[in-house]
């Protein structure tokens, strides 16, 4: 099996050298760049599996370079790494398109427990297998394909991410029911601490702007309990 190719884009020399180590160690094959400029030049001619992006670096932040990323790249997974602890910090790096969001310092073996389970997501929607059996589900006027990212809409294809589509999907597995939004925290994230609970409230609301085309399709916040897809007749 070809090794996962992960670009690490970090400007501090001593720890993007400790993470490059712990994960060659594990079976990954790592890029490195200094800056968002380097990182933005190595993610177009390596075309990474993964990306691990801190946000506090010179030349190009890595919310800026994640944001161009997500226009050529909607799919790949993609990790930030910050010593930033705001909410809204937070709130901002899944708006620009990361997948899922670290604080230093942190334990060597979470990061690779979460790139191995990023991963774990991509790799189903890119067999040819599960490719040829897609299923497609009408949620209103969009078409939804969860093998493919895709939600379609009068003809116009938007590429959401892996875990947009899989709350989409977990709504549409509960649609006109509450979908316990602990129960949406274990499946897809694995815990569900505060971290994880605000990261949720964030992809549901870009869910929710994916719909503005159509009246009837609503996801509904059940305060205290969670969320509910409903599509009006």
């Amino acid at each position: 099996m070809n090794k996962i190719k992960v670009m690490l884009v970090e400007d501090e020399a001593v720890l993007a050298s400790i993470i490059k180590e712990a994960l060659e160690t594990r079976d990954f094959e790592i890029t490195v760049a200094a800056n968002g400029v380097e990182g933005w030049s190595l993610f177009n001619t390596k075309r990474p599996d993964l990306c691990v992006v801190d946000v506090m670096m010179p030349r190009k932040d890595g919310f800026s370079l994640v944001q161009d990323i997500r226009k050529i790249d909607e799919m790949v997974p993609i990790i930030f790494l910050t010593a930033k602890t705001q909410t809204e910090d937070i709130i901002k790096g899944f708006e620009m398109g990361g997948d899922d969001y670290m604080k230093k310092p942190f334990s060597m073996e979470e990061l690779v427990a979460r790139l191995k389970s990023l991963i774990r997501r991509k790799l189903p929607a890119q067999s040819a297998e599960h490719l040829t059996t897609q299923k497609i589900t009408t949620i209103g006027a969009y078409n939804f394909s969860i093998s493919r990212l895709e939600l379609s809409y009068n003809g116009q294809t938007v590429y959401i991410s892996q875990r947009e589509a899989e709350l989409l999907d977990l709504l549409l597995q509960h649609k006109n029911n509450i979908l316990d939004r602990r129960t949406a925290l274990l499946k897809i994230w694995g815990d569900d601490n505060v971290f994880n609970a605000r990261s949720m409230d964030v992809y549901i609301t870009r869910l929710r702007k994916y719909f503005l085309h159509d009246k009837l399709v609503e996801i509904q916040n059940i305060r205290g309990y969670g969320y509910k897809l409903i599509e009006h007749e």
